[in-house]
């Protein structure tokens, strides 16, 4: 790709926002020379890293490079044993703690899935924390290393701060000293030459005595060194030059350290770069709302909704682009500022970005080809006057693209055959488009000439568009329609500013027949093509309803579906329920037999009656099985009226007619849960299975004595007990009611503080004999009684 048609077709731009989108300096610079590839293995690769970062971007948010720095140079002096500054081991260290955050987000990384080339990535990265403890150990700031970075240093600044004390108290005790007071210009201490000096009355020189460092610039104050302070002052040099030793030992040191493990910085600092770079355009694909492309190599471009990514995202208009299956050429027409040349710029663009591994703002699955190079000639100036050095600057760029085309290159041309005569630009626009289609070269031309227009119409492989314009308000709408060719709606556009009509239809006098029919043929396209929208429309929108109508109704199956098995599982958890309370009742009476048996020593008598028993259950449980309402269908054999009972097939679930049947054959039928289904008449049947009306209640005969029977009493008394022991008194009395065969009993427990009318209630709400229960009524004891009803 040339730099003319990178530039032309705005690509530097996305670079740049490329750029903006990474962090470190080398990441940024790979963005900025990142160009189209042209081979489909390398696209693939450098997409698929795009969609994997896209992807983890999406699931973890952004890749945590936030104060990385460049230290592929200091790394490399160190190799060649040089010393490093404190600045560069600091910006080391600070790279270190860089690598550290990566290696943690990958942990995340991991979670998200198919994403193993960024994966392999994560794991070349190498944590040095030993040498990264090291450098924070002693390196205090970026120009400054801490005591700590070795015993020596600490020693050496200690001594040195004890010598600055000395000199500062001896210099103190002269700027406040009477006998010096008329001898200082100022009672201050300053530095000269890096010594403590006081600032001293010129006349005064030899009198206060000292060594002379400095003076002002008239002259009238000199900076002398005490000679008091001198032998400090010289100590805090020796002590400053060991200083310097110190630390140029241990820098060394460090650098030594950094070399030895040079190899590992320098693949950690790539990789992060790269990781970077990779993310940067996961970034821009984020921030475009961009989709990853298919690629071909057979020249198929089809892009829905396609959005210019340098144009405003609120304002920009999407737009349907295809080339290369049912047509190799695409002439675009409209009026200006119609959004023709960014149509032309947005699929060259896109081609572009698609080839350097970027992704492209349109729906999904957008579809672009491979091509060897795009030429573009593309005039952004547009004036009144088109001179003829506009028009030879077009052509100079035509000829040249013309003589390096391929039958695998996208050409661009804007404005084809402009700037010059009308008729010899429109003749020059055919031929140059013929030759591009013989040679079945893909491109996207746009022009205002008809001739090309027709050109378009009568030649297969070459296809018209339009850019969409409102007459009403003289705005394009910035659509484009493909298969229509455009119209100029000069006259329209004219009308509407006010133009004399006179002068309108005196203008169309000048217009051929052929031109006015070729108008006609353009309008009544544009009709068509409006209706068709409004049909599709209509449709789509009774797509919709029918798709809303047919998950209602699978909603509604569903519903039934699960109603019927939420039927048939309390049915069978209820008939267990029966049995097992059958089983158990009939084991209470075998014991209370036992016992009374005992007594008289007649066991045989007892275990024969036991086995009766126990029969009884098991003919009482087959009972409940062979009650079960068997299903009895009937085919439909006249016309079905309301009430009647039938059995929808489809849904197996039954029914009842709520509506007569209509012509065509269906009825409305009400199903469970008050739900109503219209259903075809073939699909029902006659439903006569006796389905009884409530649940028939149980019957028990008291197996005891008589005498039991007749003395048992409907109240039972608790006044005065405790609630644990009313408990017992309760369980044995409501089993003698239960056999006896009594429905309801009374409770007396009294009013009191309530508190024993509240155990009973909890008692019997979970005793297995009592079906329901209330306070007592007026007449009955009102709350100093509970009534109780048994099952």
């Amino acid at each position: 790709m040339t730099e003319k048609t990178l530039r032309l077709l705005e690509y530097t731009k996305i670079v740049d926002k490329l750029a903006a989108k990474a962090i470190s300096v080398g990441g940024k610079e790979m963005a900025r020379n990142l160009l189209p590839m042209q081979e489909l293995y390398d696209i693939g690769i450098a997409q698929a890293e795009t969609a994997e970062a896209l992807n983890v971007l999406l699931k973890c948010g952004s890749l945590p490079l936030g104060g990385i720095k460049d230290v592929a140079a200091s790394v490399k002096r160190a190799e060649l044993n040089g010393m490093l500054m404190i600045e560069e081991l600091m910006h080391i260290s600070e790279f270190l703690y860089v690598c550290g955050k990566v290696l943690a987000y990958s942990k995340d990384a991991e979670k998200v899935g198919n994403t193993p080339r960024i994966l392999d990535m994560f794991a070349q990265i190498t944590p040095l924390p030993q040498l990264m403890r090291e450098l924070n150990k002693c390196i205090l700031n970026e120009q400054e290393l801490a005591d700590d970075a070795s015993p020596r240093l600490s020693e050496i600044r200690r001594d040195k701060r004890v010598q600055n004390n000395r000199v500062r108290e001896s210099l103190n005790g002269i700027i406040q000293s009477q006998t010096y007071k008329t001898m200082l210009q100022d009672s201050v201490i300053t530095m000269r030459n890096g010594r403590f000096c006081v600032p001293v009355r010129a006349e005064h020189k030899s009198a206060f005595g000292g060594m002379v460092h400095d003076q002002s610039g008239s002259g009238s104050t000199l900076f002398i060194e005490p000679m008091a302070v001198v032998s400090i002052n010289n100590k805090i040099k020796e002590l400053e030059a060991l200083e310097r030793e110190e630390v140029d030992r241990i820098l060394r040191y460090l650098s030594s350290l950094v070399a030895a493990n040079a190899e590992v910085l320098v693949t950690n600092a790539e990789v992060l770069t790269y990781l970077d770079f990779i993310f940067a355009k996961g970034e821009l694909a984020l921030g475009m709302n961009a989709f990853k492309p298919e690629f071909n190599e057979n020249g198929v471009i089809d892009l829905r909704r396609a959005r210019h990514p340098l144009l405003d995202e609120k304002k920009v208009v999407p737009i349907d682009i295809r080339l290369g299956r049912d047509f190799n050429i695409l002439l675009i027409t409209g009026p200006n500022t119609g959004g023709k040349t960014v149509a032309l710029k947005t699929i060259g663009l896109f081609t572009l970005m698609g080839q350097a591994g970027l992704h492209v703002p349109t729906d999904d699955n957008p579809v672009l080809s491979i091509f060897d190079n795009v030429y573009a000639d593309i005039g952004d100036e547009q004036s009144i006057e088109q001179s003829l050095s506009t028009f030879s600057g077009h052509m100079t760029n035509i000829v040249q693209i013309l003589k390096d085309v391929t039958p695998f290159s996208l050409v661009l041309l804007d404005e084809l055959g402009a700037g010059t005569d009308p008729t010899e630009g429109a003749a020059l626009g055919v031929s140059i488009i013929k030759f591009l289609h013989e040679r079945k070269i893909r491109a996207v031309i746009t022009t205002h000439y008809a001739e090309l227009k027709v050109f378009g119409l009568q030649t297969e492989g070459i296809e018209n568009a339009a850019c969409e314009f409102n007459v009403e308000s003289l705005r394009p709408t910035y659509r484009l329609l493909i298969g229509i060719p455009g119209k100029s709606n000069a006259f329209a556009i004219s009308r509407r500013l006010g133009l004399s009509e006179d002068i309108i239809e005196e203008a169309r006098t000048f217009l051929s027949a052929e031109d006015e029919r070729f108008e006609d043929v353009i309008t009544n396209l544009e009709i068509s093509r409006k209706t068709v929208e409004i049909e599709q429309e209509r449709a789509e929108r009774f797509r919709l309803e029918a798709e809303k109508l047919k998950a209602d109704f699978e909603n509604q199956k569903q519903r039934l579906d699960e109603s019927r098995e939420k039927v048939l599982r309390e049915a069978k958890e209820e008939a267990k329920k029966i049995s097992d309370a059958a089983k158990r009742e009939v084991d209470a009476i075998i014991k209370e037999a036992r016992q009374i048996k005992e007594r008289d020593g007649n066991i045989k008598d007892l275990e024969l009656k036991r086995g009766e028993i126990r029969e009884t259950a098991l003919r009482h449980a087959q009972v409940l099985d062979d009650s079960k309402p068997k299903e009895i269908h009937k085919k439909i054999d006249r016309l079905l009226k309301s009430g009647d009972r039938v059995f929808i097939s489809t849904l197996a679930q039954p029914g009842t007619v709520i509506s007569e049947q209509d012509s065509t054959g269906h009825v409305m039928v009400q199903v469970a849960n008050n739900m109503k289904a219209k259903v075809a008449v073939t699909n029902l049947t006659l439903d006569e299975t006796v389905r009884p009306a409530e649940k028939p209640q149980r019957a028990y005969t008291y197996k005891g004595t008589a005498s039991k029977k007749s003395t048992i009493s409907a109240t039972l008394d608790l006044r005065g007990n405790t609630a644990e022991a009313s408990f017992g008194k309760i369980d044995a009395y409501l089993s003698d009611a239960y056999f006896a065969g009594l429905s309801h009993v009374t409770i007396l427990h009294g009013k009191g503080t309530g508190a024993l009318r509240a155990a009973v209630q909890n008692y019997l709400r979970k005793h297995p004999h009592i079906k329901s229960y209330r306070d007592g009524e007026f007449g009955e004891g009102d709350m100093g009684v509970t009534v109780a009803e048994l099952k």
